[in-house]
């Protein structure tokens, strides 16, 4: 095993899912991959309206992409100077961008994490996670969120 590729969404259920996925690689000697993914900036031309006539968009944009970077930074610094880590930030619907990431660097597994919704709101929200599951051609690694008391 060389390549973990690591899906953060910076909710609770990444530190468990960094936490695994850092011990596999040090064992391994992997490299991992530290991802997030940015939904791209919505577009109103159905509606006949151009992006520039929303400015605020840009800047919510511009704002997410740098919050992330910054998140996978600091990520990136909880983890030990021993191993072999790289921050991508990419940008789509998140399945499918992970799942041509996993592709792209040749990935021997995928962990991410797991938020424990209902069956009702993974119907109405949909689940990354699952949708992973279901479409990946690399083993897929589901880290449970921890349970809040």
């Amino acid at each position: 095993m060389k390549t973990i590729v690591v899906a953060l969404d910076f909710s609770d259920a990444s530190g468990p899912v960094l936490e695994f996925a850092a011990k596999m690689a040090g064992v391994f000697g992997a490299t991992l991959h530290l991802v997030h993914v940015v939904e791209p900036e919505p577009t109103y031309s159905a509606y006949g309206f151009t992006p520039e006539e929303f400015p605020a968009i840009h800047v919510f944009q511009k704002e997410a992409r740098s919050r992330a970077e910054s998140a996978l930074n600091e990520k990136r610094k909880t983890l030990s100077g021993d191993l072999k880590v790289e921050t991508h930030l990419l940008e789509g619907n998140p399945k499918n961008a992970l799942l041509e990431f996993g592709t792209e660097v040749e990935a021997d597994v995928m962990v991410l994490g797991s938020h424990g919704h209902g069956v009702v709101a993974s119907m109405l929200l949909g689940s990354v996670t699952e949708g992973l599951v279901r479409k990946a051609e690399i083993p897929v690694l589901v880290i449970p969120a921890p349970h809040r008391k």
